[in-house]
């Protein structure tokens, strides 16, 4: 059995539309969720006066599985195709997963 992961990508609202292309190239894929959030933190950088107020930032986010070696292409990937985006991602080991 091979380690699974899940990623977790939180994406600018502007690039949903080329990050849901992206993914949907994969041929490794098995699927993804996608949905909105509010991202909060202190950093102030490229918030508006708005999101600056409220501490708020909308964020897309987007959920998938992934194996081990299939992680390593996925962050290649990404990184290649959206370097300096502000795409904040975070990866988790998976104890777990099936289908009830």
């Amino acid at each position: 059995m091979t380690q699974e992961y899940l990623i977790t990508l939180n994406v600018p609202p502007a690039l949903e539309g080329m990050v849901v292309d992206n993914l949907l190239t994969l041929e490794f894929e098995r699927g993804f969720s996608g949905f909105p959030v509010y991202a909060h933190h202190h950093q102030n950088q490229g918030l508006s006066i708005a999101e600056q107020v409220t501490g708020r930032q909308k964020r897309i986010r987007f959920q998938m599985y992934v194996d081990g070696e299939n992680l390593a292409k996925l962050l290649v990937n990404l990184r290649e195709e959206f370097s300096d985006s502000g795409i904040q991602y975070w990866v988790m080991p998976v104890l777990e997963n099936g289908v009830l």
